[in-house]
């Protein structure tokens, strides 16, 4: 069976440039994605507002006129859910590091080549792909401590006792309620019962032995 990253996904393509946009489509589209294209980041931002549901990466060309594509960056980092990858002309560390600084899950320089874009495209889909489920996980998780207190107890007591972090705890807490056929915060209510039970029995232990 394919990994997400390798199957037929939606690319979008912004670059001020109609030959380096041509280019990028025809390899993407014969590596088998499809793609939209946009010659600027206004234009980009219309093909995001139609289409972002479907769209799996966007590249983006770092420099255009007008809005560039790091102001691009920044809108699709804190309004959308869009993950991005840049193509720059500029081949130095600190492009590289404003590029990582704007959350973006790949780099290319130009001239690009096929042997390299394909690549990079694909570890950046597989790498949209990690954050997508953790931001999935996250809503997710914050529905469920929403919820009730004992959802949220029940996790604080998974971490501190497995010494795991929040979101593990919760998959794991939420996976043993899907196996068992119940509802999550059943699972917690019979957990932090059972917790509160333990710490009574300690207590009462305790006092049996100093009035030995």
């Amino acid at each position: 069976m394919s990994s997400p990253a390798s199957s037929r996904r939606l690319i979008l393509l912004v670059d001020d440039d109609p030959v380096m946009l041509e280019f990028l489509s025809t390899v993407v589209r014969h590596a088998g994605h499809d793609t939209i294209e946009a010659a600027s980041a206004p234009e980009a931002l219309q093909r995001i507002a139609e289409r972002e549901a479907d769209i799996a990466l966007a590249l983006l060309d770092i420099s255009m006129p007008g809005m560039s594509g790091l102001d691009l960056a920044r809108r699709l980092r804190d309004h959308t859910g869009v993950a991005f990858m840049f193509l720059s002309a500029v081949d130095d560390s600190e492009t590289a590091r404003t590029a990582a600084t704007h959350g973006a899950v790949g780099f290319l320089v130009k001239p690009i080549d096929a042997t390299h874009l394909l690549p990079a495209l694909e570890s950046a889909l597989a790498r949209a792909d990690e954050i997508r489920q953790l931001r999935r996980t996250e809503v997710n998780l914050n529905a469920a401590l929403a919820a009730g207190r004992e959802t949220s107890l029940a996790v604080g007591l998974l971490m501190a006792r497995f010494q795991t972090d929040r979101n593990t705890a919760f998959e794991v807490l939420r996976d043993h309620a899907r196996s068992s056929r119940r509802k999550i915060n059943e699972v917690a209510e019979q957990m932090v019962a059972a917790e509160e039970l333990l710490n009574s029995l300690h207590g009462a232990f305790a006092a049996r032995l100093r009035s030995k």
